[in-house]
């Protein structure tokens, strides 16, 4: 979107790729159907992008989420709507997104250079040069680097920009996974009783250490062998990671398993049950109300035998039960590493970039956007329509940079 847009706006523009293949990324984004963007109104969006979203309040001035929709349209592809808001093609395919991306540039007459590798960036005061690795270096007024973080680094995005910024003077805030599954060291984890168990709509909250919530997501979530993964816990994921950086051991969760329904109004419609079911065994009396598995645990937890009567139920077991669907506590220890993250947390300091241009503040002819930037948001199209947005305005920056120097 950088190159196609710095060549649109009138200058002669190279970009330069170490892989075998443009959007490598984008190709495999949205379950390799492509969330192009969202279409929730930009204030939701920002609110979607808990990672400095409203650094973007600039430059969603200039080009926004609907401007995204429409570029695409313009392009022909055509989007449809989703939950949530998320856009994707009508095809269901990623890979229409990504060559309707690489026709832009052959029709903008972008020079594209495949399979070369960035060794270092020299910069000059008014001329700076790419040292690539097996070819002549290349020399331009303006730059503008869109190499990525480090999530999924099989696509290509492996970290090999932040030297770079460094070189040029930019800070690079420290780096973390943020939508990326959990980890727990908690038995019932690690003796694997709940794994593989999917659980729909829950409310899953992260506790401070005061134990008050920090966040709430209700959506799905599944237990694994290893902790929690699923939409609730991705969302959740960089409020754990925060606090764990802060220093903390182990981070508290609430699991709610029936948000749509109070403790209260709970409790009464089991008691309800038991009463009208005194000789029923009581897994069978609850029997719906929860997944099997889980509610086979709860039944182990709270030594409610398989064939027990709802009459030998007592009224302390019944609260306790109930608490634990509707408040299920454990701990999470940890995440799995960045680079089985979705996204990259940190990055290049935003108080070092011009909001409304993508310019670097501490060099000339400097452009930066993307993942790079300490930039992140949830998953739903909220970090691809930052990218596109960024890397818009820093393309058409570039460009206007150039020809004010030509001029």
């Amino acid at each position: 979107m950088a190159a196609i847009s710095a060549a649109e706006h009138g200058a002669k523009t190279l970009l330069i790729e170490k892989g075998k293949k443009l959007g490598k990324k984008l190709a495999i984004s949205g379950g390799g159907r492509c969330n192009v963007t969202n279409r929730l109104p930009q204030e939701e969006v920002i609110k979607h992008i808990p990672g400095n979203g409203k650094f973007l309040y600039s430059a969603f001035s200039i080009f926004n989420n609907y401007d995204i929709i429409d570029y695409f349209e313009g392009l022909g592809i055509a989007l449809k709507e989703e939950d949530h808001g998320r856009m994707f093609p009508e095809s269901n395919k990623a890979m229409d997104v990504v060559n309707a991306l690489i026709h832009q540039l052959k029709e903008q007459g972008v020079t594209v250079k495949m399979n070369t590798k960035v060794a270092a960036i020299e910069y000059g005061e008014d001329i700076h040069t790419v040292h690539l690795e097996e070819e002549a270096p290349v020399k331009s007024a303006a730059i503008v680097i869109a190499a990525g973080g480090k999530a999924v680094p099989h696509t290509g995005s492996t970290g090999d920009a932040y030297p770079w910024a460094k070189t040029a003077g930019h800070t690079v805030t420290t780096l973390y996974p943020t939508e990326v599954a959990l980890t727990s060291n908690e038995a019932f984890i690690k003796q694997k009783k709940l794994q593989g168990l999917s659980l729909r709509n829950i409310g899953l909250s992260v506790l401070n250490k005061r134990g008050k919530p920090i966040i709430t997501h209700q959506m799905d979530m599944i237990f694994t062998h290893f902790g929690i993964s699923g939409p609730a816990v991705l969302r959740c994921s960089q409020f754990v990671v925060k606090e764990l950086m802060r220093g903390r051991n182990a981070v508290e969760m609430h699991l709610d398993i029936l948000p749509e329904i109070t403790e209260n109004d709970l409790s009464k419609q089991i008691k309800d049950i038991l009463s009208e079911n005194p000789k029923k065994a009581f897994k069978n009396a609850v029997k719906g109300l929860v997944p099997e598995r889980l509610l086979d645990y709860l039944m182990e937890k709270h030594n409610i035998g398989a064939e027990q009567k709802c009459a030998n139920i007592s009224k302390n077991t019944t609260l306790e039960f109930v608490k634990n669907i509707k408040n299920f506590s454990f701990q999470v220890h940890g995440s799995l590493p960045l680079e089985k993250a979705f996204v990259t947390g940190g990055g290049i300091s935003i108080k070092e970039i011009v909001p409304n241009t993508m310019k670097s503040k501490m060099m000339d002819g400097l452009y930066f956007c993307g993942e790079i930037l300490d930039i992140h948001g949830y998953t739903g199209g909220y970090n691809i329509t930052s990218a596109l947005v960024t890397g818009r305005i820093a393309g058409m920056n570039a460009a206007l940079d150039t020809k004010a120097d030509v001029n």
